[in-house]
């Protein structure tokens, strides 16, 4: 027959629910059910942070509500950690986050379009011979890194 347990917490700690508590003391964050310790992470380890209270949402140990009241964090990113859990599981909050490719226009390449620019070729027909796409090129002209001529 299971028993059952007090909410009883070590001094300092602040509690999420009657059962689960978390306290900061000396650079770390320790979580608490009841009067065991069951994860830590480093104060400043916000993927930690995040993969645990996600973790909690998940089993049904707390709700959304009970993070966003404990912790001060926005009801919309408590959300999105709880999906990204669901949806890639704990890998997906350590994944490296993906960047954007090398840039386009180098040096050599905006010298080669801005000598054609200079000799009237429209910007399609510079996006045809260069390979770099129109839309590329606009945008380069709208931000004063090309002069069109006109």
């Amino acid at each position: 027959m299971p028993q059952m347990q007090l909410p009883m917490f070590p001094s300092g700690l602040t509690a999420i629910t009657d059962n689960i508590g978390f306290q900061s003391q000396d650079g770390k964050v320790v979580y608490f059910s009841g009067h065991l310790p069951v994860f830590q992470h480093a104060t400043n380890d916000v993927q930690s942070f995040r993969l645990f209270t996600s973790q909690l949402i998940e089993q049904g140990t707390v709700s959304q509500s009970d993070i966003v009241k404990a912790f001060g964090v926005p009801l919309i990113t408590v959300k999105r950690y709880a999906k990204l859990l669901r949806e890639q599981g704990t890998q997906g909050f350590f994944a490296v986050p993906k960047r954007r490719s090398a840039p386009v226009l180098t040096p050599e390449v905006l010298s080669q379009v801005q000598g054609l620019l200079d000799a009237g070729r429209s910007v399609p027909e510079i996006a045809r011979d260069t390979q770099v796409r129109a839309d590329t090129l606009h945008k380069a002209i709208r931000a004063g890194r090309l002069k069109k001529k006109r």
